[in-house]
């Protein structure tokens, strides 16, 4: 097994009488997309805010390369990106990318060019000089993501990225954590888009409760009719990914098969998140 560079157990944090993480355990590797899920309310926030060194946990572990990581060497090594982005708005997306490299004690020639390339990378260029007041939604959530890399994070943690984002920059925003992550960070997200996290992520933990555990997802179902069946005679076919779906598919085409319905039942991680059989918030 590689490194990991952060392992959490048994976290709790409690806010007055009300605790919001209860016990939570998370193991981030290296290469790797995390998906963290469960309904408002569960402490999904709060254990990510504990991960990257912004809030200390009342009892519980965390290690960093297998060892004791405090909230310096943990705001170091992380980049966060929050649900909502707060920005200067009378700072353009250049400056604040720049204000936040120099944070991490970049030299400013590096922290201009910095700030030029995550630009770039999250489609902002024309935006770069302009005041991020003038941002959309979704623009500075792009921005958000940005300044999250500002510092080329071995771990990174993304609560809600795709919130106020339109279709492309979503595909885009998958593509940018799965080039993170095959870069060497250790990646954790946060969604309720439970669809769109299940095409990205590699493994997933449940949060309900204050509590985690890790997912158990079973192969991804295929719904097969043919031409002439009935919907109830259609078979639900499991493959272990999409490369064994489409071959079944071109073998029963290339033997004649009139297929009149192929398509992925309702997702795995969906299900696993109703059998939490957590109340509606």
């Amino acid at each position: 097994m590689g490194r990991m560079p952060l392992v959490a157990t048994g976290l709790s944090r409690s806010f007055g009488k009300h605790p919001a993480v209860l016990d939570a355990s998370v193991t981030l590797t290296p290469g790797t997309i995390t998906g963290l899920v469960g309904p408002n309310g569960a402490g999904k926030t709060t254990l990510l805010l504990l991960l990257a060194g912004l809030l200390k946990a009342d009892t519980g572990e965390l290690l960093l390369d297998g060892a004791p990581a405090d909230s310096p060497a943990l705001r170091a090594a992380v980049g966060w990106m929050p649900d909502a982005f707060g920005t200067w708005d009378s700072l353009t997306p250049h400056e604040i990318l720049v204000t936040f490299a120099r944070l991490y004690s970049i030299t400013p020639r590096a922290a201009a060019d910095r700030a030029d390339q995550l630009l770039a990378e999250v489609h902002l260029s024309k935006h770069a000089h302009r005041p991020a007041s003038e941002l959309s939604r979704g623009q500075r959530q792009r921005l958000g993501l940005a300044r999250a890399l500002v510092n080329r994070p071995r771990v990174l943690l993304l609560d809600e990225p795709a919130s106020g984002m339109d279709p492309r920059s979503r595909v885009e925003l998958r593509d940018q954590l799965r080039a993170a992550a095959d870069a060497g960070a250790a990646v954790l997200v946060s969604s309720h888009i439970l669809t769109e996290l299940e095409e990205m992520v590699d493994r997933v933990v449940l949060m309900v409760g204050g509590r985690t555990r890790p997912a158990e997802l079973g192969r991804p179902g295929w719904r097969i009719r043919l031409v002439g069946q009935s919907e109830s005679a259609a078979r639900i076919v499991a493959f272990d990914d999409d490369e064994a779906a489409a071959a079944h598919l071109s073998a029963l085409v290339a033997d004649g098969a009139q297929v009149a319905e192929f398509s992925r039942t309702s997702s795995n991680l969906e299900q696993a998140y109703l059998d939490l059989h957590a109340d509606r918030t």
